[in-house]
C-alpha cells in the first residue's frame, strides 16, 4: 500500500464514511493566505519544481538549516535543482515532523507521485513533476480550478494599490480572490524613519495629503472602503498581544505629530496609538458586515544576525509568551459596550493560550449571529496533526465545534491547498472515533451537517462574500 492511501489518517470505518461521503469533494474556501494576487491575474506558469514547491517556503528552511544545509541552498542563489536536492536529502530525516505528511501529501496530490522523497528518488521525482508542469493545466488558474477552490483571500496593505485585485474583478478566473486589510505597518509608530516613509506612500495611494492623525484616518478609510468596493469582507492584525492602552483622541493627534516631525515615541505612547487604529479598523469592520481577524502571540525575528541578511519571514521566528486575556477581553469590551464589536477570528500561537480564546469567545457571542466570534484553526506551528486536534478537542468542549469556520493555508505557496484535505481527514476521524466509542450518535442528521459545515458551508455563510 503507498503512504498516502485514500483512508490516509483515517482509522475507523465511521472516519472513512465521514470523510468519502460528505468531505472529500468540497470546494475551498481559502479564507487567509498570503499567495501573491499578481500570480493568479497573470495565471503564472511554474518552469520547474523549485519555483512552485520551494521558493519562499520558510517551513522547508528551518528544517533545511536544522539538517545541517547551507544557506545558499535554502534561501541563497544556488541552482534550483541542487537546493531541491538538499531538500530531498532533508526528508527521511523529518519522519513525525508534518513537513513529511504534507510533503508526500503534495507530491501525490499534485503530480500523482507515490514513491517518497530522498535522495535516490529525487531525480526522477524531479523529471517527472517538471513534466507535469509543463502542462498548461498546471497554470496558477489551472490549479485553483482543480483544487475546486471557490475562494482566496489575500493579505494586503492598505497602502498597495489593488491593481491585480482590480484585474481578477474584471477578468475570468476560475475562482473568487479577495484583498484582506492589514494595516500593521501603522502600528510601528516608535520607528520614526519607517513610520513616516509608509504613511506617506499611504498618502500617495489614497491620492491625498496626511498632514494629521485626522487626515491619516481618512485616508485609511478611504482605503478600508476600496478594499470593500473588491470585495474585501476581512480585516487582519498580526500582534504579539491585543493592546488596550487608551489615550485621549487629542494626545494620539500630537503622538502623530510628534513622529511625524521624526521625534521619538515612547511604548506606551505608542501601544495606544496602535490601538487606536485596531480600534478604529474595529468599528469600521463592524459597520461593513466584515470579519476582523487577530494573530496573537508570534515572537518574530528572533535571530538578528540572519534578519539582517535575509529580511523578515525567513524562518527565524517562534511561539511568543505574552498574557493574553486582560487586555484582548478590554480590547473587545469597549467595541460590544458600543454595539460595533464586529464579527471576528482569534488566532493563537502558543498553545498555553488555547483555553484562554476558546473561553474568549464565549464572552462575545451575541445571540444574533451563530458563531459571531470564533476560535481560528491551529495557527503557523500549531497547523500540524497535533495542534488542529487540540484546537478541535477544546473548542468542542468549550464551544460550538458545529459553528466553526474550519481550516485556512496562511500559505505563501500553490502547493498548500491539501492542508485542507489534511484538516478534513483529521476531522473525520476525530468525530469518527467518537462516534465508534459511543461518544456521539451514528446519526446522519447530526454527523452530515457537521461535516459539511466545518469543512466548506459555515465559512461560506460566515463571510458572506458577494453581499
Amino acid at each position: 500500500m503507498s503512504f498516502i492511501h485514500d483512508d490516509f489518517l483515517l482509522q475507523s470505518p465511521t472516519a472513512r464514511r465521514l470523510y468519502h461521503d460528505w468531505a472529500r469533494d468540497l470546494p475551498i474556501i481559502d479564507y487567509h493566505c498570503h499567495l501573491p494576487p499578481a500570480d493568479i491575474a497573470q495565471d503564472r506558469r511554474f518552469d520547474q519544481l523549485h519555483a512552485i514547491w520551494l521558493e519562499g517556503d520558510h517551513y522547508k528552511w528551518r528544517a533545511m538549516r536544522a539538517n545541517g544545509v547551507e544557506e545558499a541552498l535554502c534561501t541563497g542563489d544556488a541552482d534550483p535543482y541542487d537546493k531541491f536536492l538538499a531538500w530531498a536529502r532533508t526528508m527521511p530525516y523529518t519522519v513525525r515532523n508534518p513537513l513529511y505528511h504534507w510533503t508526500h501529501l503534495e507530491l501525490k496530490r499534485y503530480f500523482d507521485i507515490d514513491t517518497l522523497l530522498n535522495e535516490e528518488t529525487a531525480p526522477a521525482i524531479w523529471a517527472e513533476a517538471n513534466e507535469r508542469l509543463a502542462d498548461p493545466a498546471y497554470s496558477v488558474q489551472g490549479l485553483l480550478r482543480r483544487f475546486k477552490v471557490e475562494v482566496v483571500c489575500t493579505t494586503d496593505d492598505p497602502a498597495d494599490d489593488l491593481a491585480h485585485h482590480q484585474q481578477l474583478a474584471n477578468g475570468t478566473a476560475p475562482t473568487a480572490v479577495y484583498p484582506t486589510f492589514r494595516p500593521d505597518a501603522l502600528f510601528q509608530i516608535a520607528d520614526p524613519a519607517a513610520f513616516n516613509a509608509y504613511v506617506d506612500r499611504l498618502g500617495q495611494t489614497a491620492d491625498m495629503k496626511v498632514d494629521s492623525l485626522t487626515t491619516l484616518m481618512e485616508a485609511l478609510r478611504k482605503r478600508h472602503d476600496f478594499f470593500h468596493s473588491l470585495g474585501g469582507r476581512l480585516s487582519d492584525h498580526g500582534l504579539n498581544q491585543a493592546f488596550c492602552t487608551v489615550l485621549p483622541e487629542a494626545e494620539l493627534a500630537t503622538i502623530y505629530g510628534r513622529a511625524r516631525a521624526g521625534e521619538t515615541v515612547s511604548p506606551n505612547e505608542a501601544n495606544a496609538f496602535a490601538h487606536y487604529i485596531l480600534e478604529q479598523t474595529a468599528r469600521w469592520d463592524a459597520e461593513k458586515g466584515w470579519v476582523k481577524q487577530l494573530h496573537l502571540g508570534a515572537l518574530r525575528r528572533v535571530n538578528s544576525r540572519m534578519t539582517r541578511l535575509l529580511g523578515p519571514d525567513t524562518g527565524y521566528d517562534s511561539i511568543g509568551d505574552w498574557p493574553q486575556a486582560e487586555a484582548l477581553g478590554k480590547f473587545m469590551d469597549r467595541l460590544d459596550a458600543d454595539e460595533a464589536l464586529p464579527r471576528m477570528i482569534l488566532y493563537n500561537l502558543n498553545p498555553a493560550d488555547n483555553y484562554v480564546m476558546a473561553t474568549m469567545t464565549g464572552n462575545f457571542q451575541d445571540g444574533r449571529i451563530p458563531g459571531k466570534i470564533q476560535w481560528g484553526s491551529g495557527w503557523w506551528f500549531l497547523d500540524q496533526l497535533d495542534g488542529m486536534t487540540w484546537q478541535l478537542n477544546t473548542l468542542s468542549s468549550l464551544g460550538l465545534l458545529s459553528r466553526f469556520v474550519g481550516m485556512l493555508t496562511d500559505s505563501r505557496s500553490f502547493m498548500s491547498f491539501p492542508r485542507h484535505e489534511y484538516f478534513r481527514r483529521l476531522l473525520c476521524n476525530l468525530v469518527g472515533r467518537d462516534v465508534e466509542q459511543g461518544l456521539v450518535p451514528n446519526d446522519d442528521t447530526i454527523l452530515e451537517p457537521l461535516i459539511r459545515g466545518v469543512c466548506h458551508d459555515n465559512a461560506a455563510a460566515y463571510f458572506r462574500f458577494g453581499s
